[in-house]
Parts: C-alpha cells; structure tokens; sequence
C-alpha cells in the first residue's frame, strides 16, 4: 500500500500534518541528515504508530511534533498551528520511556506537574487528577512516590502525567520499551484501554512490530539514513483488542508484513 500523503485527506480530518519536513545535525565537523522530505498527515482522534531501523529518525520526527526541535526544511502544524504554540495551552501531552517522575513528589503531585508548569490551579483540576489516577489503575496509590512503584506503574503515572491538562494530541515514545515482553503486552492493553476511556489523537513511536500492530489504526514504516517514510499499513482490526489478538493468525499476517517491509529499510 503506497504511502498515504497529506493531499488524501479532507482538511477538517487533520489533527497533524507534517510537510516536506528535512532535518540536519552537525556532528563530528559533519552535517547528518536525520529526515528528507517527510509528508504525513494524521487523522483526528486515530492512533498511529511509527516503526523503523534504529537511527531513522523517529525520534526526532516525534520532537519536531512537539515542537522540541524545529526543522530546517518544511512544515509541521498541529491543528494549522506551531506545535509550541499548541503544547503552551497545555494541547498537547508527552511521554517518554523514561518516565522521569520527581522522586520526592507523590503520585498526585507527579500527576499534576504539567499544570504547574503551564500556570494552571491545581485546585480547580484535583477531580480530573483523581479521575485520572483511577483510570491508569493506581487507585490507592495516589499518595505513594516512585521508589515505591513498579516499572509499569510508574509509566501509567507518567500517561497520566501527559493526560492531566485535557490534550487533544498524545505523543509517546517508546514509553514501554524499558519493560519485560509480558508486562509491555499487558501495558499494552492498559494504554488501549486508557485512550478509549480518553479519546485523542496518539501518535507513537516503537521499536515492536506487535505493539504497533495491536494499538495502531496505521503504521508508518521509516527507512533510515536520511530518514523517510517507505510505506503505511492500515489496521483493521475492530477495538477493543484482547490479549487474544496477539495469538491470531490473521494478527501474525499483519506482523509478518511488516517485518518484511522492517528488512526492505535495513537493506536499503
């Protein structure tokens, strides 16, 4: 399936939109061109999923997103604005593998540190910071620091963290790759469970081909050196998704299909 580019979609459909986007570092008395013309657009309120070789920029795809890096060539707009412009108002919420929680902060406080940040009144958010602490599962927890977590409870510490302002944009990178093959798929199912519960349009980056399969509506598929979008894969497979899913043949189709394309981009 060819790639699918900005120009397909209708306008109002367009939560992210990613034009001809090129970006360069300078390492070793050299210029490295991370990305060359990337053209993508992300549907409102679908989650997408990028894949690659290590090295082929998606990462830093995802910054430019944020608005964490700018890009030398291009555009990238979220909802026809400046990423920064967006994340400033608190739209948009990231998390990274490492959740990088403030060890002398509670649950409740680690939660509620965007808002603090963006000038917002706790007080006037405790229901939603609540609300969102019993919707990662950490109901009991709310008053615990990170020393007394687990792995995987500190990464739904950190989603909620990134949900806490109301986002209509969730990036997330790699925010599982830190954690064991069985606790990533039951992680898996939690972060599914916990964007249906509050729809936005999530946007991540993974180095598992089953994790983008089982929580992705499409996956892009980025070759390296620069780095580029080769191909989009649509996921049809109808929510929620089981744990029964990652045993399914038809699952292992989708999963074989990539992996072949993954073979394609590390040859190329």
């Amino acid at each position: 399936m060819a790639t699918e580019q900005l120009s397909a979609l209708p306008v109002k459909e367009v939560e992210l939109s990613v034009e001809s986007v090129s970006k360069r570092f300078h390492a070793r008395g050299k210029f490295i061109e991370a990305l060359s013309s990337v053209t993508l657009g992300v549907r409102s309120g679908s989650f997408v999923a990028i894949i690659g070789p290590s090295g082929c920029g998606k990462s830093t795809l995802l910054r430019l997103i944020a608005g964490l890096e700018e890009p030398d060539d291009g555009v990238v707009r979220v909802r026809n604005e400046r990423p920064q412009t967006f994340r400033a108002r608190g739209q948009l919420g990231i998390a990274f593998q490492d959740p990088a929680l403030l060890p002398w902060r509670s649950v409740r406080r680690n939660v509620a540190l965007p808002l603090e940040v963006l000038g917002m009144p706790v007080r006037d958010h405790r229901q939603r910071i609540e609300s969102l602490i019993e919707l990662v599962g950490l109901s009991g927890y709310a008053d615990a620091v990170p020393s007394q977590l687990s792995g995987g409870m500190r990464q739904r510490v950190a989603i909620a963290r990134a949900l806490v302002t109301n986002p209509s944009v969730l990036l997330l990178d790699e925010p599982f790759g830190a954690l064991d093959q069985i606790l990533r798929r039951s992680m898996n199912q939690e972060l599914q469970r916990i964007w249906m519960a509050s729809p936005t349009t999530a946007l991540m980056v993974t180095h598992s081909i089953d994790e983008a399969v089982f929580l992705a509506d499409q996956v892009i598929v980025m070759d390296a050196a620069p780095g580029r979008i080769r191909d989009t894969i649509t996921v049809s497979f109808p929510r929620p998704r089981s744990s029964a899913l990652f045993a399914a043949p038809e699952f292992h189709l989708v999963c074989d299909r990539l992996a072949a394309k993954l073979e394609v981009c590390g040859a190329s």
